[in-house]
C-alpha cells in the first residue's frame, strides 16, 4: 500500500513540476508580441497642427512630416484645427474603419472601443474624425484607436493587412495630440482587435502565477512528509 501511495504521488510530483516550470518560464518572459501581432510598444509621436501631420510607416516605424521621408507611408492624422485623417494611394477605397456601430456617419473615420476587431467586414475611408455619437474622439484622453488597413511590399507580398494605432488627445482636436502606439496583424487577411498588443493580460499572468506558487508548495509539502 505504502509503495502504492509513493508511486502516486511520483507522478503527482513531476505533474506540478511541469507546471511549475511552464507557469515559471511564463512569468519570466513577457513578449512584445505573439507569432501574428507586432506591437510598436509605447511610443510618443507627435501630430503637428499643420496641413501635414505626421506620415507613418507602421512596419519599419519611420514617421515624418513629410512623406517623402517616412518611404511606404501606411496613415496620415493631421489637421491645424481639428483631427482629420489622409489616405496612402494604396489599397484603394480608404484605410480607416468609419462604419462602428455607434456613429453619426458611415462614412467619417471612428474612434473604436477597446477590443473591435479590425478585419475585412469593415468600411474604409479618410477625413475628418467622427465628432459626435460613441464613436466620436474623447479628449484629454488616450482612448482613442483608429482601425486601419495597409499594403506593404516587404510583408505577406503586399496583401491587405490590418492595424489599429492609438492617439492621445488634450483639450481641443488640434492640440497636443500624438500617437502613443500600433499595431498588426503580420498575417495576411486575419483581423485585429482594436488595442490587442499580444502582450497576456495580468489576470492570465496572476493566474500563471497562483499555479506556479501552488505546484511549488505542494512538493514543499511532499518533501516534508517524506523527510
Amino acid at each position: 500500500m505504502k509503495t502504492q501511495l509513493n508511486t502516486l504521488l511520483n507522478r503527482v510530483d513531476t505533474r506540478l513540476a511541469a507546471c511549475a516550470a511552464a507557469a515559471g518560464a511564463s512569468l519570466a518572459v513577457v513578449p512584445s508580441s505573439d507569432a501574428t501581432i507586432v506591437y510598436s510598444g509605447v511610443v510618443s509621436i507627435n501630430i503637428p497642427a499643420t496641413t501635414a501631420g505626421v506620415y507613418l510607416n507602421v512596419v519599419t516605424g519611420v514617421n515624418n512630416v513629410s512623406p517623402g521621408l517616412a518611404p511606404g507611408w501606411d496613415v496620415n492624422p493631421y489637421g491645424s484645427t481639428t483631427l482629420i485623417f489622409f489616405n496612402p494611394t494604396a489599397p484603394a477605397g480608404g484605410v480607416y474603419v468609419v462604419n462602428a456601430p455607434g456613429g453619426s456617419s458611415t462614412t467619417l473615420p471612428d474612434n473604436l472601443p477597446f477590443g473591435f476587431l479590425i478585419s475585412a467586414l469593415n468600411g474604409y475611408g479618410s477625413g475628418t474624425g467622427e465628432s459626435t455619437g460613441t464613436t466620436a474622439f474623447t479628449l484629454n484622453s488616450t482612448n482613442n484607436y483608429v482601425g486601419f488597413r495597409f499594403t506593404e511590399a516587404t510583408l505577406n507580398g503586399g496583401a491587405v493587412t490590418y492595424g489599429w494605432f492609438q492617439i492621445s488627445l488634450g483639450a481641443t482636436l488640434a492640440s497636443p495630440r500624438s500617437i502613443v502606439g500600433y499595431a498588426y496583424e503580420n498575417t495576411a487577411g486575419l483581423g485585429i482587435a482594436a488595442g490587442d498588443t499580444g502582450v497576456p493580460e495580468p489576470t492570465t499572468l496572476a493566474l500563471l502565477g497562483v499555479m506556479a506558487a501552488g505546484a511549488l508548495g505542494v512538493r514543499a509539502w511532499r518533501g516534508r512528509k517524506v523527510a
